[in-house]
């Protein structure tokens, strides 16, 4: 199976011509491991090489730094292609979609200079924590502490649920530079540390409920030594950077769960004509075509307003309410898709033999990382 995308709006030839060559990454280098991946709970090194190679990684990167300099429908393709059947969850889209933007944008010529050549090539694998134990979506409350000594930033603090945390070169720590500043929010900066730096210890790869090929770590700081070159950007500016490119990072995911939700179900499709109930397939029951046909509606609203989210982001102009939208709304519809897909599996959805067992329990995080979808709703509500 492929993901149709004859009828799609947002793209070029160009860009058709390279998910061409990510899907034949994926069906070489990825669907034949995934299933010891998902089993390791983490995604070999040589993998991100791999994907360096054929400019998987980072295709926004400018040619001054090693990149393709590429818009971010290149981005778009490997999130949906790795969402609709890779059978694997790789980490990609954080680096690629989230993590480059900051340094792009708000790096020193020498950050990106040491930095942005590497992390086009795979050699570099980076994370970026944000949040601690006790700390959700609220950033402004962040205790983790980066206080200066000389001409150094000494970072203390502990973080958790971050990406690509074990495999991690370079970590972008959110920190208080100044704790004691008032509105909370404009003490924040953006920290880079390196994972060779002595008291950056990298904690248990967790144990999630879904996405298991995808490490997910505890980060603790202990009197971490970091140069302050090392801040991204201006002192204090932080959360004003992170606010910036959230709405790259909300079409990002809501990107991949519409392609979670075709891929679920154009395999549902496949299984309720090939599986028999009181001795005929279980899709010529009127209830099975009645949950598809009301599927295929959504699928078709949703790519349409995916395609319009991505045009209008590719002009520069998707505001963060419009971003906070794409993402409420498609997770919210992944996880019916998903759960109505398991249903018409019946018994054998629930066993991880069968893909839509894996895609239900992967689907599950969409609505609460990237921000919650209940915060998703307050900013657009806000904006009202």
């Amino acid at each position: 199976m492929t993901l149709d995308s004859l009828h799609r709006t947002a793209y070029g030839d160009d860009h058709e011509a390279f998910r061409a060559t990510v899907r034949q990454f994926l069906a070489k280098e990825v669907q034949p491991h995934a299933d010891q991946w998902e089993k390791d709970k983490i995604v070999p090194r040589e993998l991100w090489l791999k994907a360096g190679e054929l400019g998987m990684l980072c295709p926004t990167v400018p040619e001054e730094y090693g990149g393709l300099g590429l818009d971010f429908g290149y981005n778009a393709i490997v999130d949906e292609e790795l969402a609709y059947g890779a059978g694997a969850t790789l980490g990609f889209s954080l680096h690629s979609d989230i993590v480059v933007n900051y340094l792009i944008a708000y790096g020193s010529e020498e950050q990106k200079r040491e930095w942005l050549p590497k992390m086009v090539s795979g050699e570099v694998i980076t994370a970026i924590a944000m949040t601690e134990p006790g700390v959700g979506s609220d950033l402004q409350s962040i205790r983790t502490s980066a206080k200066k000594d000389g001409n150094h930033y000494v970072v203390n603090g502990q973080k958790t649920y971050i990406t690509n945390g074990q495999n991690a070169d370079l970590t972008l720590v959110c920190a208080k530079t100044d704790p004691d500043v008032s509105p909370g929010w404009k003490g924040v900066s953006i920290i880079l540390v390196e994972s060779s730096r002595d008291g950056y210890r990298k904690g248990r790869n967790l144990d999630k409920i879904g996405m298991d090929s995808a490490d997910t770590s505890e980060l603790f700081f202990d009197d971490v030594r970091v140069p302050m070159t090392n801040c991204l950007g201006e002192e204090g500016k932080g959360f004003i950077y992170l606010m910036s490119e959230l709405p790259q990072e909300r079409l990002s995911i809501a990107v991949s769960a519409q392609a979670s939700a075709q891929g679920a179900f154009d395999r549902t499709v496949e299984f309720v004509k090939d599986r028999k109930a009181f001795g005929k397939p279980v899709f010529d029951f009127q209830n099975t075509r009645f949950t598809l046909a009301d599927l295929k509606t959504r699928l078709q609203v949703g790519w349409a307003h995916l395609d319009w989210a991505l045009a209008r982001h590719l002009r520069g102009e998707l505001t963060p309410e419009e971003g906070a939208a794409a993402k409420l709304w498609h997770t919210e519809f992944q996880w019916d898709m998903m759960d109505k897909c398991l249903q018409l599996h019946g018994g054998a959805g629930y066993m991880n033999e069968y893909p839509i067992a894996r895609a239900w329990r992967a689907a599950r995080v969409t609505r609460i990382f990237g921000g919650t979808n209940e915060i998703m709703k307050e900013l657009i509500g806000r904006s009202l």
